[in-house]
């Protein structure tokens, strides 16, 4: 999946780089142009990685920054020219602000692409939980290949038949191969990764629970209960107070595994 970035600027200079940060290969990166509009982007939009301009060090580049506190599962990163008027500025964001790390500006092509793909929310989900697949007893190369492409999605909705498409099966002989050996089923599956996702942005306090609904794509609060519900046997208003292990170790015990392999092979914590 490409990744999903947004940059925050109040300088043209300052949004000019941001718009050219993330090439087209790697994804997009929106820019909006102060603190009300990116907290809007986060009520609908599933963000990967922040990057704030604070070369400026106006109070509306401060106000965007401070929001990295109200979204800890998306990574911050400060953009700065690193002169020497901006280092008590990169200092602070890093620090207190809770920011990850600095991109400066004019700095060598494609690294910032690289450093946005490597604290990027999906790369991250995708290594927190790559080793839980077999505990959910998927152990097989296939199983293990669809897993990995599931969670690249960040929990988002993933079709059955894209997933087919990529790993060169019709969707029926996937579906058939993927729940041999004792597996649960693909579309349980796919339902289970979307849960762990809304678990993860639950955690942070400036989302609620009709944003996840949007920003995962999910029909409806009820959509996102029932599935909770049916998939760990939980309410969608227990999600944030649950790590990933919480929710794996219900998943087998709902019967999402009928080899259930043991969850304490699973990762303790997500991200």
């Amino acid at each position: 999946m490409p990744l999903s970035i947004v940059g925050c600027s109040v300088r043209e200079r300052g949004r000019a780089i941001l718009r050219k940060l993330v090439p087209r290969r790697v994804g997009s990166c929106l820019v909006v142009r102060n603190a009300e509009e990116l907290r809007a982007t986060f009520a609908e939009r599933f963000i990967d990685a922040v990057v704030v301009d604070l070369a400026s060090g106006n109070d509306g580049a401060w106000e965007a920054a401070a929001l990295a506190r109200e979204f800890p599962s998306v990574p911050f990163l400060a953009l700065s020219a690193v002169r020497s008027t901006d280092i008590t500025g990169v200092a602070k964001a890093c620090g207190p602000m809770e920011f990850t790390d600095v991109i400066v500006e004019g700095g060598e092509e494609g690294v910032a692409a690289e450093l946005l793909t490597s604290l990027a929310f999906t790369t991250r989900f995708v290594a927190a939980l790559t080793p839980a697949a077999a505990s959910l007893g998927l152990r097989t190369p296939l199983q293990q290949t669809v897993w990995t492409a599931i969670l690249r999605h960040g929990g988002r909705a993933v079709q059955t038949s894209a997933l087919a498409a990529e790993v060169g099966l019709t969707r029926e002989h996937l579906s058939r191969q993927f729940s041999s050996g004792g597996a649960p089923n693909l579309k349980r599956v796919i339902d289970f990764v979307r849960i762990l996702g809304a678990a993860e942005l639950a955690k942070n306090m400036g989302h609620d629970l009709p944003d996840l609904v949007r920003v995962l794509g999910f029909a409806s609060p009820t959509h996102l209960s029932a599935t909770c519900q049916r998939v760990v046997g939980i309410r969608s208003l227990s999600l944030a107070r649950l790590r990933s292990q919480d929710l794996i170790e219900r998943f087998l015990a709902s019967g999402g595994s009928r080899s259930r392999g043991r969850a304490g092979v699973a990762p303790a914590g997500l991200l």
